[in-house]
């Protein structure tokens, strides 16, 4: 039996590869632009820098040393000069693809930092793979300026997955519409109506305020934030404040909610304190041409007609009244079911001493009475004129 050289025994010795073959190399040199491995084989292993980073400004120097090992994959088993050319980049791409197409399949939730704000969306990185989510599938309401997430973490899902176009699309919406539908089944668990919750102004507008109940939000409407009268929500209540507010009704995933709390109602022992015959003291609220209305307890007003101001005529309450103004009358109507008051100020005056009507003197019965023949008269006027 023939004995083998000493090159044929190194050779047997030495590993084969093949192209699209991954294999692990370990640096015996680094230039800036070429890295040089050896992977086991009868020839040397050379990885480029385009192969190792897209990034042309990188020194090779600067980010690998000799000794270290690195996981590479086979482009070329002879390059033409007898190196094996290696790729690192492409191996992580398609390691990175693999992990976004099992992301994609599972419905993972990922989470990466916004690399970049775009004009359409955002755009981040996960394991090299750059992926862009939509303006319309970053929050569950549109957002026209995106810059607050710029470098801030976030969630997503993957909902789109084409490697060979390399399109990623990530979807951060559905993930925070299914957390808010969570937290209002939590807060939907928990409140009933007439239960008393704390909540924060969210949004306060011309018609009232919007109060998140932790997951849901109530309407608070301007009618329900007092007994009294408000003239603007926007003078009574601020974004951020926290109320205890009742819930007054629940209707699927609407909630209307209220201030007017029973035991403030002013209209509770309103037939006592309001009854027919009462002084009462208040100021003037609000006018119109037929009467002022007078605030005569929070939430209670009550109409002075500008015929009961006095006993002078008046043109209208403006002439004599201004807003603000404390009025002392008597009430001289209540009507409890349709909560209507009314007052007077000309009931509290003492009445106007009656005129002496100066008698009628009789005629005597002696005295001479004439009596005119009113025919006669105008007949004999007709004969004068004649």
């Amino acid at each position: 039996m023939s004995e083998l050289t000493f090159e044929q025994m190194l050779e047997e010795s030495l590993k084969t590869i093949h192209t699209g073959e991954v294999v692990n190399g370990t640096v015996i040199a680094v230039k800036p632009d070429e890295i040089v491995l050896n992977i086991g084989y009868k020839s040397d292993g050379i990885l480029t820098k385009s192969e190792y980073t897209n990034d042309n400004t990188v020194d090779l120097t600067q980010v690998v040393n000799v000794g270290d090992t690195l996981e590479v994959k086979v482009l070329k088993v002879n390059d033409g000069d007898g190196q094996v050319a290696l790729t690192y980049k492409r191996l992580a791409a398609d390691r990175a693809n693999k992990r976004m197409e099992e992301a994609f399949n599972n419905n993972e939730v990922l989470k990466a930092t916004v690399a970049q704000v775009l004009d359409g969306g955002l755009s981040v990185v996960v394991d090299d793979v750059r992926i862009f989510i939509p303006a319309s599938l970053v929050s569950d309401t549109y957002e026209r300026d995106l810059s607050k997430y710029a470098g801030q973490e976030i969630e997503f899902v993957i909902t789109e997955y084409n490697p060979k176009r390399r399109r990623f699309i990530g979807d951060r919406k559905q993930l925070i519409v299914a957390a808010k539908a969570e937290l209002q089944a939590a807060v939907f668990a928990r409140i009933k109506e007439g239960d008393v919750v704390e909540g924060t102004v969210k949004n306060v507008t011309d018609f009232g305020a919007f109060i998140d109940l932790g997951g849901v939000d109530g309407l608070l409407h301007i009618s329900e934030m007092s007994w009294g009268r408000i003239e603007h929500p926007m003078k009574v209540f601020k974004v951020g404040q926290v109320l205890n507010v009742l819930v007054k009704e629940i209707n699927g995933t609407k909630v209307a909610l209220s201030l007017k709390f029973d035991d403030l109602n002013p209209w509770k022992d309103a037939a006592t304190r309001f009854a027919v015959g009462n002084v009462v003291t208040g100021k003037v609220a609000r006018m119109t041409d037929f009467g002022a209305f007078i605030e005569i307890a929070d939430g209670v007003d009550a109409l002075l007609h500008v015929s009961q101001i006095s006993r002078e005529r008046i043109e209208k309450p403006a002439d004599v009244l201004s807003i603000g103004d404390e009025v002392t009358a008597k009430i001289t109507d209540f009507n409890e079911e349709t909560k209507k008051i009314s007052l007077s100020i000309k009931a509290m005056l003492a009445p106007e001493p009656k005129a002496e009507v100066p008698a009628v003197e009789e005629p005597e019965d002696d005295a001479d009475v004439v009596s005119v023949d009113i025919e006669a008269v105008i007949a004999a006027q007709e004969e004068e004129a004649e």
